[in-house]
Parts: C-alpha cells; structure tokens; sequence
C-alpha cells in the first residue's frame, strides 16, 4: 500500500468518528429534547386534570354554577392530548348538553356589550338549563370524580 493511500485510509477512518461521534451527540440531544417534551405535556396534562377536579368538587359543593362548571370542564377536556381520539361527550353526556346550550352565550367582557334585558334574559334561559338538567349534571360530575382521582 502506497502511503497515499495509507494517509486517505486514515484520513476516512477520522472523518467516520467523527461523523459518529456527532451522530451520537445528536441522539443524545434528540433523547434529552424528547425527555423534555414528555414532562411537559405530562405537566399539563396534570395542571388540567387538577383543574377539572377542583371545578368538579365546587360544581358538587355548589361553590360554582353547574352551567360555567360545564363550560370549563368541557374545554378543559378538549385541551387533554387523547381528546383528539376519544370523545368525552359519550363519558359525560349531561354536561355537554348543557356545553351545546349555552356555549353561545356571552361571558366576562362580552357580556358587557348586550343590553341589560338581553343579558337577564339569556340568565334566566341558562338557569333554566340548570334546573331542567341538576341531576343528570351532578350524575356526571360523581363520574368525573371517580374517574379522575385526586393524585
């Protein structure tokens, strides 16, 4: 072998590991990223599941009204990552019938830009849903607590 060949011999080994060398830091990285990503989406998934316990307990302790308490648990589960493939409303039917009803009715701010006699209006078709749908509602939410245990 000439000593040409030997130098570009050598010359293909340093540059295969380093090429390797790379490969492997880049691996690593990608495995630490991919680590990261997983505590995050388990953090807020846990961060959401705190919340839809905390507004299922106050709906039961009738600290919170039954129709805000279902629109928060509705998104609420719409934002947890498995709502892409499995649909919540056969789980709780009750609560987003009451969703489907007034979902669009104004809140916080929105409400300020109806008329007063709209706004009692639209309270009292939103507390009627209440009554009408109190125990089926709560039936739901009994669920939601056991399928959802404080951690």
């Amino acid at each position: 072998m000439s000593t040409l060949a030997i130098i570009l011999y050598i010359l293909g080994v340093i540059v295969i590991v380093g090429l390797a060398v790379y490969a492997v830091t880049l691996l690593k990285r990608l495995r630490y990223q991919n680590q990261l990503r997983q505590q995050a989406v388990k953090k807020r998934v846990d961060r959401i599941d705190e919340s839809i316990i905390t507004i299922a307990k106050g709906m039961q302790q009738d600290q919170c009204p039954l129709s805000e308490g279902c629109l928060r648990i509705v998104v609420l589960l719409d934002h947890r990552p498995e709502s892409t493939e499995y649909d919540y409303s056969k789980d709780y039917p009750a609560m987003h019938d009451m969703y489907e009803r007034i979902k669009h009715m104004p809140t916080h701010e929105n409400r300020k830009k109806f008329p007063k006699q709209k706004i009692k209006e639209l309270d009292k078709e939103r507390e009627g849903y209440e009554v009408e749908l109190k125990e089926v509602i709560l039936a739901d939410v009994e669920k939601l607590l056991r399928e959802f245990p404080t951690r």
